[in-house]
């Protein structure tokens, strides 16, 4: 029996890379700042897949995270086969002194955290010859705008640090692969339902199903990267050719 270890996993994207991965059988290692929902979660889990699912309630901005977290494993004899980089934080605004606690949240969170999660695991899988990093990148990694700018750098740090990984991992027969979604049907991007509606029939944003059900597909081929969906092919280009005079016309207006 394979262990998956899922960060985020208490909603969105991480509920549904959860529940995908239950049912194939696997393990699974919930880990959330939401200890509740995390709770309810693993119970359901348990039930419908009877597999094992252990809630692990965690602050996953914190800068030892990562070790806390590998440490739990080491001690409950957990060997993870599959790591789910999925946590994440946004917000839009432009920056004032009084975001640096946030932005250096996000920083740990989408840096800090990931980068470390996948040495140490990644470090287990090289000695198993066996094992799966994914890593939840974005498409705004290609598109530096103003609101977005940590969000997208950040971004654009795991994108470069996954594709990179890739290699360093594949001589030792475990897959790295780096998911650049669009804008996704979670509650991540606080925006009202009928909005989220509008975005998903329209193909401007994507269901969590549709995106995990691809990602891990992607993962079990051994892609390096997945761009999935047709605004991963057009919106870098158009925003790229926009004059910077019309960029902040468009940022002044809506900020």
């Amino acid at each position: 029996m394979s262990w998956a270890l899922i960060t985020g996993a208490s909603s969105g994207m991480g509920l549904i890379y959860a529940e995908r991965l239950a049912s194939e059988g696997n393990d699974i290692l919930l880990v959330s700042n939401q200890e509740e929902e995390l709770k309810r979660v693993a119970a359901d889990l348990s039930g419908r897949y009877g597999i094992k699912a252990i809630p692990l309630y965690q602050d996953l901005s914190e800068t030892d995270a990562a070790d806390k977290l590998y440490a739990y494993c080491q001690e409950h004899h957990i060997e993870i086969d599959i790591l789910i980089n999925n946590a994440g934080m946004f917000f839009f605004k432009e920056l004032f002194p009084e975001d640096i606690n946030r932005v250096e949240t996000m920083l740990r969170l989408h840096i800090t955290t990931i980068t470390r999660l996948s040495i140490l695991f990644g470090n287990a899988m090289k000695g198993r010859r066996h094992g799966n990093i994914l890593i939840v990148s974005s498409m705004a990694a290609s598109l530096p705008m103003p609101g977005i700018t940590v969000y997208s750098a950040t971004k654009s740090y795991l994108k470069s640090f996954g594709r990179s990984l890739y290699f360093e991992m594949r001589p030792y027969s475990v897959g790295v692969t780096t998911v650049c979604p669009p804008a996704v049907a979670t509650p991540l991007y606080n925006i009202s339902d009928r909005l989220m509606n509008i975005g998903v029939r329209c193909g401007i944003i994507l269901t969590p199903k549709r995106l995990v059900r691809r990602a891990l597909r992607a993962m079990r081929h051994g892609r390096r990267i997945i761009r999935p969906g047709l605004m991963n092919i057009y919106l870098p280009i158009l925003i790229a050719l926009l004059p910077k005079r019309l960029v902040t016309y468009l940022w002044n207006k809506f900020r």
